[in-house]
């Protein structure tokens, strides 16, 4: 068996298939066992787990899966790597290739289809420019999930692990956090991938929360009040708020809910937590 967390064995074939990297697809491939062996420690998969993995690539994490989990979902949108998939995986009767884009696979088809609606577990190596898309699309679809562990961008993953006040802080942090409990298990270096990409890495993992941390009357509105109050994050939260199209909330009344919250209303959205927001929400929905 060539495992291709070895940089030898993953050279070998993508020269046997003249491989070309897809910079649209945003590929860079892991080549360090030791990052691959903590993403399926962190990721906490067992021989009970189906994982649901995006973007296999030439099947490198793939292998580690199917020997982790009872089933491997494999999703990959370039179908240039089907073939080399179907090589890297032939001695695997666990695993099933899809070859689409995940953002349009039913995933609740799938989850109910083939485990029974048992919460499945998520593993990914993200291609950095569409992290946020993919990440939300499966908290906001309510797919049964126990856990997503997936490889990101430094810089990104940062951003959803931060605290009120600080830069980092924003919409993301606030969504999904909504969600989830998010946890940095891993810093990953360029050197571990190829090829090499120009920014740093890590491997977040994001606990589902089983009853939400903050119930809202409205939750369309708490997302609208938190896109609010980023899209220009300078502005203080009554001209945020007061200004934003998508929500007839006028200056007055954001600044009537904030007096009773006790904050004062030159308040800036960077500086609420996610309870606050919640708060601010229902207020805002019975006015």
């Amino acid at each position: 068996m060539a495992y291709l967390g070895i940089p030898k064995n993953t050279i070998e074939v993508l020269q046997k298939y003249n491989f070309n990297f897809q910079k649209r697809f945003g590929q860079n491939f892991l080549i360090d066992t030791h990052v691959l062996e903590k993403i399926i420690r962190e990721a906490h998969i067992t021989k009970d787990d189906v994982v649901l993995e995006i973007g296999p690539g030439i099947g490198t994490m793939t292998q580690y899966l199917c020997e982790s989990a009872s089933k491997v979902f494999a999703v990959e949108i370039d179908n240039t790597l089907i073939p080399i998939l179907n090589d890297t995986l032939s001695e695997y009767d666990n695993v099933t290739i899809i070859n689409e884009d995940i953002l349009k696979v039913n995933i609740n088809k799938l989850v109910e289809e083939e485990c029974g609606n048992r919460p499945i577990k998520v593993v990914a190596n993200l291609p950095y420019y569409i992290t946020t898309p993919i990440i939300m699309s499966l908290f906001e679809n309510d797919v049964n999930i126990d856990n997503i562990t997936v490889m990101i961008q430094k810089e990104v993953a940062e951003r959803i692990v931060s605290k009120p006040g600080t830069k980092d802080y924003g919409a993301l942090t606030l969504a999904v956090n909504f969600y989830s409990t998010p946890e940095i298990v891993a810093n990953v270096p360029p050197n571990c991938f190829m090829p090499r990409p120009n920014v740093s890495s890590a491997v977040i993992r994001m606990t589902k929360d089983v009853e939400p941390k903050v119930k809202v009357a409205d939750k369309e509105l708490l997302f609208k009040l938190i896109k609010a109050s980023f899209l220009q994050r300078r502005k203080t939260l009554v001209n945020g708020i007061g200004n934003f199209k998508e929500l007839n909330i006028t200056k007055d009344r954001v600044a009537e809910a904030l007096k009773e919250m006790g904050l004062d209303e030159n308040i800036r959205g960077e500086r609420l937590s996610l309870s606050e927001f919640g708060e601010l929400s229902d207020l805002l929905s019975e006015k």
